[in-house]
């Protein structure tokens, strides 16, 4: 019986994962397909911040969290030999009319206090013109751009593959694909397989994605609503003369990202009604002409992939963390919607610390079980 037993194997299973090895306990990760088939092996790996303005503790988590990651990866480079494709390269962000500059403006006096931590400052500065001319075109940007030091990008993929093999090089650590998990039942600690099997464990974490929300209906409680819902995806892949130095462009919610390789990635999506999650159909056809027009020198590079996958949104929107208030050896670390790769590492320390002391996570309050189901009772059935 493993003392952690992970449900799901994207990045933040395999960081629950990892987390729970490194404090010394036995951990088996399940997934019922492949690690990464689910959002987590898709294509942009954007990691950017909120905006500095009304600063809160969520954002100073997720900053935190930015600047933290930069040395966890290079730690699981050392471990694993091999490259998650990290970069912090920046943020481009067009501004296409003067009140738009003007509230970047505001935007920058306020990062100049906000966006500063343990002796880094990350800038927010208004500029005239593009650094590198082109990226993005001239005419998107009327009024300027916007360029911040505190994004980066990752490649979903590599990252994925880099966290794989770091628990395979670690003691008393199991991933187990193509492993169904249907149901969880708290008081036996046991998890129920499709195939009829059960397995024990002494802890529980549920960080399946969107299944993750049908495993937390399956612990016998019936809130008015459903705890999140899956929110489509489609994004695309292109190669060509690209440099992956260059900023992440962003745009009325357009992602051109850059990757190793002349790779770049652009996106994305956000359907709540759809017929086919796997499905890439006109709407990705709308985000490529979107993407030629901020980056034409896109349209000179090869489309090698359209991609569609579901992300977990739960109801409060935030990421759903911490220990099951009526549960104690179920966890939830799930919900991550478009924030997971930047803060999953972070999340995933508090959740094993949490299970070791049996003290609440210091959490922003927005992301604990308790505010997300506070929020299904107040929605109406």
């Amino acid at each position: 019986m493993p003392d952690v037993l992970v449900v799901g194997a994207g990045v933040m299973g395999l960081w629950a994962a990892v987390m729970a090895a490194r404090a010394g306990h036995s951990v088996l990760v399940l997934e019922r397909d492949r690690v990464g088939a689910g959002a987590s092996g898709g294509l942009l790996g954007a990691l950017m911040p909120h905006q500095p303005d009304r600063w809160n503790a969520k954002k100073q988590f997720q900053l935190q969290a930015l600047v933290s990651l930069e040395a966890e990866i290079a730690g699981l480079e050392t471990a694993s030999g091999l490259s998650a494709g990290y970069r912090r390269t920046g943020r481009l962000m067009p501004l296409a009319a003067d009140h738009h500059r003007e509230r970047a403006l505001k935007h920058a006096g306020d990062a100049a206090t906000a966006w500063t931590l343990d002796g880094k400052r990350f800038s927010f500065d208004v500029l005239d013109a593009a650094p590198v001319p082109g990226w993005p075109a001239t005419e998107a940007m009327a009024a300027g751009v916007v360029f911040d030091s505190l994004s980066g990008h990752i490649s979903p993929r590599r990252y994925l593959q880099v966290l794989r093999a770091v628990l395979e090089g670690m003691p008393h650590v199991e991933i187990r694909e193509g492993a169904n998990v249907v149901s969880i039942d708290p008081s036996a600690r046991t998890a129920l397989l499709a195939d009829g099997g059960r397995i024990s464990f002494g802890h529980v974490v549920l960080s399946a994605g969107v299944s993750s929300f049908d495993l937390f209906s399956s612990l016998g409680l019936s809130p008015p609503r459903p705890i999140g819902t899956a929110v489509k995806g489609q994004a695309a892949l292109f190669r060509g003369d690209i440099d992956p130095a260059l900023p992440i462009i962003f745009d009325s919610g357009i992602f051109v990202v850059p990757h190793e390789g002349g790779y770049c990635a652009v996106g994305s999506t956000s359907e709540d009604s759809f017929d086919d999650p796997a499905a890439t159909d006109g709407r990705l056809d709308e985000v490529i002409a979107a993407a030629w027009r901020l980056a034409p020198v896109l349209k000179g590079a090869t489309l090698v992939e359209r991609w569609a996958g579901l992300r977990p949104k739960a109801i409060g929107r935030d990421p759903m963390i911490g220990r099951h208030p009526d549960f104690p050896a179920v966890s939830l670390l799930t919900g991550g919607f478009k924030i997971s790769f930047g803060i999953a590492h972070e999340l995933a320390r508090l959740v094993v610390g949490e299970m070791e002391s049996g003290s609440p996570c210091k959490l922003p309050p927005s992301f604990t079980v308790d505010a997300h189901l506070e929020a299904a009772r107040r929605e109406k059935p």
